[in-house]
């Protein structure tokens, strides 16, 4: 390529000599550092000292026990207080269940007393396919009659209701709550400011972490699951209300205040639906987020199909998890193409066809009066509610038998890979990591803040370094650091070229597309149990599930800064005689690294996430405290591990989104 494209890719002063020299210098000494035998330097630099670390945990324990044990309001105590929230939210959820999954009636046991079945997997399925062709058309309720009449064909309809009631009840409340905050914090920057650093710990926590307080305050059972499910699936409604609502147009704000509206009256029948199908796209990532963790709710009671998930990665069958997975995967799909199509419709202007309009409400309701008469037919004859037995499939044996193959014929290669990853990547970068002084680790952190975004970033970041040693935690989170690091690193060497690649080769990017689809709709747990039947137990099994939860947003941020390369760019190089692998490589890759490095920064969030489940399989990290803080009931244990992972994350957030800001700047794609 010629140099008459490349200043318009990059126009910059050139940095100054000792700046280009200071991160190969701070290598350099990082490498001495680690380098020095023991005892070359002072303990306290190399062991954060037992007198200054803060016993956070103790305290958190404490308090708890304080809370639910002793303090009270008068008339009441603080249990009672949980206790009865936790009745309330329980009756959304018990009733949701019963029209889906339990049967309507009243008591348990052997007391229990059935008026009605749940509804029928035929009811259910002439509804859903109505209510899909009524939202979004017949290819829309193809797609969800198939879904559905998948799930009852492979066993899975019981599992996939009663996850759907939580689903449904969790989406809702979460929704709903998320808008309250969200425009709570448009009104007022002081809740706006109170709620924000609350929403970065919500979104960067381990779910584990506050599974344990919700277990406590609410008691085991599926509400805690509920509460933590809305808890971890709120924070994007707020962002997105937050957004929406301040998007909406001045001129409606000025038409509101010129007819006279109050501030409720604005905001409800005017910014609110003005700002709907931007909405709409909260609720849906609400209701994909409730599904991410049914799994993980399973642990304190919720059930379906998580609980079926969890069961089969305890005993190894690949077959019932993979199962399983597939059904929460299916939901997953179903429910998000609904909300999609909700979301298009509540965006056009409705239908000046009155003929139309009314057929399509025939329609409807005639659909819902004949599952209706279904469902009374399976009251009287509960036998005809079942899915014959006879016409059930599976390829749970199938998948057990493959496993069992490779296993057979393969051990001995698939050994060896094991040993030699570990042997020469894993052991190694595990070694130093664990030998970096805390103080090095500290200073790095604030003078890589202080470079990319300022005196004040480098000090805030500086101080949540120095927040994880003083909960005496520093060694198990280098190790946090460390596999998380490798999986990051293995992830982009995959996912960027892939995604660069893939991005100007349309038939490519579908096939690439479909597979990070399923790799990002499958639920994390499925991923574990083939490869810990493969691979067994350690950080080389976690490094795979890691990398294939993770790999998908490197990959199509990559594809997406590609081919966002402004198309006058691409026609000066083509003008200059480039090649396409010129114009590839010199122009849409430079361009598009600022969206890499945001890719680069969703697929740290994401290994941070993974990695906390990977505890199941044996890693020795923030992951495992979380988790054994859970089997053990220590809430401070678990609440501390869990912010010094959202510590983790926030760092590398800040520093990769300032890097990525300040390589815009350097192109000339941002002012």
């Amino acid at each position: 390529m010629t140099d008459a494209v490349a200043p318009a890719i990059a126009i910059h002063r050139p940095r100054p000599p000792l700046s280009r020299l200071l991160w190969p210098a701070l290598l350099v000494a990082t490498i001495v550092l680690v380098s020095l035998p023991n005892g070359a330097l002072p303990g306290w630099m190399t062991k954060f000292p037992a007198a200054w670390q803060i016993p956070i945990a103790a305290w958190i324990s404490t308090f708890m026990r304080w809370l639910m044990e002793v303090a009270s309001f008068g008339l009441f105590t603080v249990r009672d207080l949980f206790r009865a929230v936790a009745w309330v939210l329980d009756l959304p959820l018990s009733a949701t269940k019963a029209v889906l999954s339990e049967g309507i009636g009243w008591g348990r046991g052997a007391d229990a007393v059935t008026i009605a079945p749940a509804i029928p997997w035929f009811s259910a399925l002439i509804a859903g396919v109505a209510a899909a062709y009524a939202v979004g058309g017949a290819r829309l309720a193809v797609l969800i009659g198939a879904g559905l009449l998948y799930l009852a064909v492979f066993g899975q309809w019981a599992g996939a209701m009663a996850t759907l009631a939580s689903v449904l009840v969790s989406s809702v409340l979460g929704a709903v709550g998320g808008l309250l905050v969200g425009l709570a914090c448009v009104r007022w920057r002081g809740v706006e400011r109170a709620v924000a650093p609350l929403l970065d710990l919500a979104q960067t926590m381990p779910v584990f972490a506050y599974l344990l307080p919700m277990l406590i305050l609410f008691g085991f059972g599926p509400v805690s699951a509920m509460i933590a499910t809305i808890v971890y699936a709120m924070p994007p409604m707020v962002r997105v209300t937050m957004l929406a609502i301040r998007a909406v147009p001045d001129e409606i704000r000025e038409l509101g205040a010129m007819t006279g509206c109050t501030r409720a009256q604005l905001t409800w029948r005017m910014l609110v639906p003005s700002a709907l199908p931007a909405l709409m796209v909260g609720v849906n990532q609400v209701i994909m987020l409730s599904l991410n963790v049914v799994i993980i709710a399973s642990m304190i009671g919720a059930g379906g199909l998580g609980f079926e998930v969890l069961a089969a990665l305890r005993r190894l069958d690949i077959g019932a998890g993979l199962e399983a997975g597939i059904a929460i995967t299916v939901l997953a799909i179903l429910l998000d193409r609904f909300a999609q199509a909700l979301a298009l419709k509540t965006g056009r202007a409705p239908d000046r066809d009155a003929g139309a309009r009314a057929r399509r409400k025939l329609f409807l309701r005639s659909a819902f009066a004949l599952a209706a008469l279904l469902w009374l037919a399976a009251a009287a004859w509960p036998e005809i509610a079942r899915y014959p037995e006879a016409l059930r499939l599976s390829t749970a044996p199938y998948w057990g038998e493959l496993v069992r193959w490779i296993n057979l014929n393969f051990y001995a290669t698939l050994d060896a890979i094991r040993a030699f990853a570990f042997l020469n990547l894993l052991a190694p970068a595990k070694r130093f990591a664990l030998a970096l002084p805390w103080v090095w680790v500290v200073a790095l952190v604030a003078v890589a803040g202080f470079r990319l975004g300022g005196w004040r970033l480098g000090t805030g970041l500086a101080a949540l370094a120095l927040a994880i040693a003083t909960t005496g935690l520093w060694q198990v989170a280098m190790l946090t650091v460390y596999l998380c690091g490798i999986a990051v690193i293995v992830a982009t060497l995959i996912g960027v070229p892939l995604g660069v690649v893939a991005a100007t080769r349309p038939r490519l990017w579908r096939a690439v597309e479909t597979v990070i689809d399923l790799l990002q709709t499958l639920p994390s747990f499925v991923y574990l149990i083939p490869i810990v039947m493969l691979f067994r137990v350690g950080d080389f099994t976690a490094l795979i599930a890691i990398v294939l939860y993770s790999v998908a947003p490197a990959i199509r941020y990559a594809a997406h800064g590609v081919s966002q390369a402004p198309p006058t760019l691409i026609e000066a190089a083509t003008m200059q005689g480039c090649t396409r692998r010129q114009i590839l490589l010199r122009v849409r890759a430079p361009l598009a690294l600022p969206e890499i490095l945001l890719g680069i920064n969703q697929t740290i969030m994401l290994a941070l996430s993974m990695l906390v489940i990977t505890a199941l399989v044996g890693t020795r990290d923030l992951g495992q405290e979380t988790y054994s803080a859970l089997a053990k009931a220590d809430v401070g244990k678990g609440l501390v591990a869990g912010l010094c992972v959202a510590f983790i994350a926030i760092i590398a957030d800040r520093l990769v989104s300032a890097a990525a800001a300040r390589t815009k700047r350097r192109l000339g794609l941002a002012a």
